[in-house]
């Protein structure tokens, strides 16, 4: 039993999304004209390089855990415009001496934004990655593509991991479900061949879903043998959620886990550190501090809450 425990160690999954992590240059093959310096929203160098500091000031709280602090090893990361603002965050940002390496999408999506996958590469050696293209159904804009990555955890165990960004309500929950019934359509077959072949597979899928965990498509995701650890994760400091809307909290952002990670998962948590939030004038209680309010930059850090998740392993 000793030896068992010195010879396990922990591993820590962060969720965020970063909420239009745009650079300031102008990508004439998408419509990213809303984050530029001549546009509404003032989108200036400063502003850029102050968010990338922000997002990496909440990367490092999300290993913070009582008295003790380790980064997290592996962060699934939504809205992220593009190559150069990874490279920025992991290079040239507060997390320029963490050691991150990541791989992303390239996404149809029509305003640019995609996701990655950022590690350490003491935690997680990446074997091989690729992008899932998402059908389009009647009336669905290009979205996202689903970012998959195998790679080897502490110990030698293969890890699959999915991040996505499903469509989002925008136009109404009802008419768009369908959207998101298309993600989850995919990341099931995914998932269904991966377990097909290896039964006891270690697989996180992880990202903003734009559905809480009773509707249709986080239950289809399900349906195919995992297990949303994310859904009772709770604050410590206010947060009943991970994202709020008109004075309604919202758990739209989830971890899921096949079993054989659900066997060694310790806890699951949404981090609402003091300073990701601010007061909620309008409606009561707290909200996470977001970059802009509208039109007014209000210099914050995202919309979302990043939940995290620990899990055991040996070394």
């Amino acid at each position: 039993m000793i030896l068992s425990l010195i010879l396990s160690s922990l591993l820590t999954f962060v969720q965020l999304n970063c909420e239009n992590m745009f650079d300031c240059a102008d990508d004439s093959l998408t419509q990213d004209s809303e984050y530029l310096p001549e546009s509404g929203k003032y989108w200036t160098p400063g502003k850029y390089w102050k968010k990338l500091n922000s997002i990496g000031k909440e990367i490092i709280a999300c290993g913070e855990d009582g008295a003790e602090w380790r980064l997290p090893d592996i962060v699934a990361l939504c809205e992220i415009e593009n190559d150069s603002v990874m490279r920025d965050l992991t290079k040239r940002s507060l997390l320029r001496k963490a050691g991150y390496e990541y791989v992303m999408t390239n996404s149809a999506d029509v305003r640019g934004i995609d996701v990655a996958l950022m590690y350490s590469p003491f935690s997680f050696k990446p074997l091989s990655h690729y992008a899932l293209r998402v059908e389009r159904v009647r009336d669905m804009r290009p979205t996202r593509d689903i970012l998959y990555v195998k790679g080897l955890i502490r110990g030698g165990d293969t890890l699959h991991v999915f991040v996505v960004h499903a469509p989002s309500r925008y136009g109404g929950k009802k008419i768009t479900e369908r959207h998101r019934l298309q993600v989850a359509e995919r990341l099931r077959q995914a998932t269904d061949s991966i377990r097909s072949l290896y039964a006891e597979a270690k697989i996180i899928v992880s990202g903003d879903f734009n559905d809480e965990s009773t509707d249709r498509s986080l239950r289809e995701i399900c349906g195919s043998g995992l297990f949303n650890i994310s859904a009772t994760a709770k604050g410590s400091n206010g947060a009943k959620g991970t994202y709020k809307y008109k004075g309604e909290w919202s758990r739209i952002d989830h971890i899921l886990a096949s079993g054989s990670m659900t066997q060694i998962l310790k806890d699951c948590r949404i981090n609402d550190a003091e300073f990701l939030l601010e007061s909620d004038e309008t409606y009561g209680g707290v909200q996470p501090m977001r970059t802009y309010n509208g039109y007014r930059y209000n210099g914050g850090y995202s919309d979302h809450l990043p939940i995290v998740a620990r899990f055991g392993v040996d070394n």
